[in-house]
């Protein structure tokens, strides 16, 4: 659907499908439910395209480059008035129903199974993209700290896809781009980190315009809410360093006071072992304390290896509905994503990709948890009351 001057969708790897025939079911009921209630509330047109934001594994995307699959979802997208604009191209495979935590950033970009896995994105979008409109994919952020990643490799093949998006480009006449997304203890995460990796990138390919051109980020508003970067900063440093805001995930993170004891009991109900939930607790001086999930904070806790009083805020990797805050004592980090809105109407032209990106339905502890057309539904309903 249409946002201001640009592209609004919610991603559809809140729903579990894995293979094409699973993530077309998916499409053609969890979707077509979300665009029929946004339509009954008024908040879609009639007559108004609804857009996908769409998710595939390696394996989907494999299935959907075969035989017919590809002509049947044109028509398809089509004769439901639907439009693919973006594809999350960050889980390579299985998302739900067993523990993905580090997995999600496998393979990572050393790995050439990354460069095909999104190279098939790319041939997907140039089948079925609108005319009129550009697509992108999001993509992991190279890789993940503590595997160590030799960042040339890294580099190599950003370098190799951009010239691919090049020609991709050239020869369909759309507007390609690949969006790296920043997460805490990713092998970049924070503005200062993205900033830095582009500055080597750019200086190291052989062509930096078309770096510019094909290869920007995907700002998540929670994940950069986590490393407590004000989301008007962030926006100006990556403006001065020439990086493409490619997309931007509306999303929120759960934040908490560390020296509330009764916040301590009640966060840990978010304790869950399918995704990584890093912790990140800012200090006095505004350095900040980084644990890889929940359960490495709560060990630290329990065994004295940290105290709270040395503290500020506690903030959670774990992705909370824009329109549902947690009930006290716990919070969100919503008021970033309002900054990011809010960057938006002064800058309207600076981003045409946005996904609303709460993944964590399945998860939610039950206090959180509706029925997902409904969250969903309520959350286009926050974004757009507050765009």
């Amino acid at each position: 659907m249409k946002f201001a001057a640009s592209h609004l969708s919610y991603c559809t790897n809140i729903h579990p499908a894995e293979s094409w025939q699973e993530t077309r079911t998916m499409l053609a009921s969890h979707v077509l439910a979300v665009r029929d209630s946004l339509r009954a509330s008024g908040h879609l047109g009639s007559d108004e395209a609804f857009a996908i934001g769409l998710r595939l594994s390696a394996v989907a995307a494999r299935e959907l480059l075969e035989g017919d699959h590809l002509g049947r979802f044109r028509e398809w997208l089509a004769a439901t008035h639907t439009y693919v604009f973006t594809i999350n191209g960050f889980p390579y495979g299985s998302f739900h129903g067993t523990r993905v935590k580090e997995q999600v950033f496998r393979p990572d970009w050393t790995d050439p199974a990354r460069m095909a896995y999104t190279k098939n994105l790319f041939r997907i979008l140039a089948a079925i993209v609108r005319p009129d409109i550009s697509a992108s994919v999001s993509t992991l952020p190279g890789s993940f700290k503590s595997f160590g990643a030799d960042e040339s490799l890294i580099r190599k093949q950003l370098i190799e896809l951009a010239g691919f998006l090049d020609e991709l480009s050239d020869a369909s006449g759309h507007d390609f781009h690949l969006g790296l997304e920043p997460e805490p203890l990713g092998h970049f995460e924070n503005t200062i980190e993205t900033v830095t990796f582009f500055q080597r990138l750019c200086h190291l390919a052989p062509d930096a315009s078309a770096i510019r051109r094909r290869i920007g980020l995907n700002y998540d508003a929670c994940h950069f809410a986590l490393e407590y970067d004000d989301a008007h900063e962030a926006f100006k440093l990556f403006g001065f360093a020439g990086i493409r805001i490619s997309k931007i995930h509306l999303s929120s993170a759960l934040a908490f006071d560390p020296n509330d004891p009764a916040a301590l009991a009640a966060i840990r109900a978010f304790n869950e072992p399918t995704y990584f939930h890093q912790v990140l607790l800012r200090q006095a001086d505004d350095s900040i304390r980084r644990f890889q999930d929940l359960p490495d904070f709560f060990q630290a806790l329990d065994h004295g290896r940290i105290r709270v009083a040395d503290f500020l805020e506690a903030r959670v990797h774990f992705h909370i509905p824009l329109d549902a805050e947690p009930a006290a004592p716990l919070r969100s980090t919503r008021g970033e994503t309002l900054k990011v809105l809010d960057w938006h109407r002064t800058h309207p032209d600076a981003c045409q990709h946005f996904e609303i990106e709460t993944y964590t339905w399945g998860v939610l502890p039950g206090s959180l948890q509706r029925p997902v057309t409904e969250q969903i539904a309520g959350e286009y309903q926050w974004v757009l009351a507050n765009a």
